[in-house]
């Protein structure tokens, strides 16, 4: 399947993403590149392969937890150091609801 300009300007209309005139034959070449490889995986056999519902196989353990520790606390002043306004240990922020 190859898309034409026209629909590569459909689809950006419809993704409110505005191509310039310049900007369509580079992303038409790259849309039509994305749906070559998904006739290539269309193409892989997957008979008798079983659909997974995650990364790793049903029965293995859980992936080991860390303690949840607080580590760069208390590091206001550093953090802060390029602020352009502060007020104590937050950043200032202008007000934006009256």
């Amino acid at each position: 399947m190859s898309l034409d300009a026209a629909t590569v300007r459909r689809i950006a209309s419809l993704a409110r993403i505005r191509l310039e005139d310049e900007e369509v034959g580079r992303m038409q070449a790259e849309l039509n590149g994305i749906l070559g490889w998904i006739e290539q995986l269309q193409a892989v056999d997957t008979e008798g392969v079983e659909p997974m519902a995650g990364g790793a196989p049903e029965g293995q353990p859980a992936m080991r937890m860390r303690a949840d520790a607080v580590t760069d606390g208390g590091i206001a002043d550093k953090v802060l150091a390029n602020a352009p306004d502060r007020m104590g240990d937050y950043f200032g922020v202008p007000k934006v609801v009256e």
